[in-house]
């Protein structure tokens, strides 16, 4: 039987499709307004950290935070980078001359004054990484307070003037002077670890730094949330990594696990993120499932 031409015994000549199926998520990520999501208790401030690269580490910075902007929260994205991937993937302008986090670091300019709002949503803002940042490891090294200029930077008064729920910092693939700043910078770490063989290699020593950085620069850092990235369903490989991340981080992992995407990898091309891009896809839903799970634990924490 053709399943196009069915008709229910109600007289419904609405069928399920694939097609239909992906129209009606997209519509429940576009129109969110039955969706909106918990502010939490008080601004969370995260640094996105692997020194691994090709872990998922900005795909996940930029749609975790449109998640959480499309539905009601106000997020500001600081693209510390200089690759400025987090910039092109929020349709920021981050041209040289552009104002940008190379001039918050060394104290000319405010973080709202570079701040830009994303087309993705009036909730989103960014502060774009210009090539100018390339060079500013060296320059930093010979500054007062080199570890601390982002936290100075992004202080409870500098932030007041955009007033987000939510801060992520997209890190560049390394511990340098540029992440050790982001973690002096914020108060949680969050970690995408990808669903593949060489999955933990490298994050013990990011763990050392991490704690390197509480035992003398920012006692209250911790890393709150682990986010497990290209997942491949079809690999057992895919289901070892995701049960050893588990079994050793225990509830810091997210439930949602980001499924390898060819969609999420095309997005940043057309200056989207894939909720704006394909919005119907099963990686825009896992995204958006990530983001519930942030804002739901963002808004225990004053219960806690």
């Amino acid at each position: 039987m053709n399943p196009v031409n069915n008709v229910d015994p109600a007289g419904d000549s609405t069928v399920w499709t694939p097609i239909a199926e992906e129209a009606a998520r997209a519509t429940r990520v576009l129109h969110p307004d039955s969706l909106q999501l918990p502010r939490p208790a008080r601004r969370r401030v995260f640094t996105v950290a692997n020194q691994k690269g090709g872990v998922g580490k900005t795909t996940s910075t930029v749609n975790v935070a449109a998640a959480l902007a499309i539905h009601g929260l106000k997020v500001l994205v600081i693209d510390l980078d200089p690759q400025g991937n987090a910039s092109t993937a929020l349709a920021i302008e981050h041209r040289s001359g552009t104002p940008s986090v190379y001039e918050v670091l060394i104290g000319e300019i405010s973080v709202a004054e570079a701040a830009q709002v994303s087309n993705q949503s009036p909730n989103l803002y960014c502060v774009p990484a210009t090539i100018d940042l390339a060079g500013a490891e060296i320059e930093l090294v010979s500054m007062v307070a080199r570890e601390s200029r982002l936290k100075e930077a992004l202080s409870p008064e500098a932030l007041d003037t955009i007033q987000p729920d939510y801060v992520f910092i997209d890190c560049p693939p390394s511990l340098g002077l540029l992440t050790v700043n982001a973690m002096v910078a914020a108060q949680e770490v969050l970690i995408p670890i990808q669903c593949e063989y060489y999955a933990l290699e490298g994050l013990g020593q990011l763990l050392r730094n991490i704690e390197l950085v509480q035992a003398h620069l920012n006692p209250t850092l911790n890393v709150s949330t682990i986010l497990l990235t290209m997942y491949d369903g079809r690999t057992k490989l895919a289901d070892q990594v995701t049960s050893e991340v588990r079994g050793h981080f225990g509830d810091t992992v997210l439930r949602t696990v980001i499924p390898r995407s060819v969609k999420v990898s095309e997005a940043p091309g057309f200056g989207q993120t894939v909720l704006t891009y394909d919005p119907g896809s099963r990686g825009a839903m896992s995204y958006l499932d990530a983001a519930r799970e942030i804002a739901e634990y963002g808004a225990r924490m004053g219960s806690a």
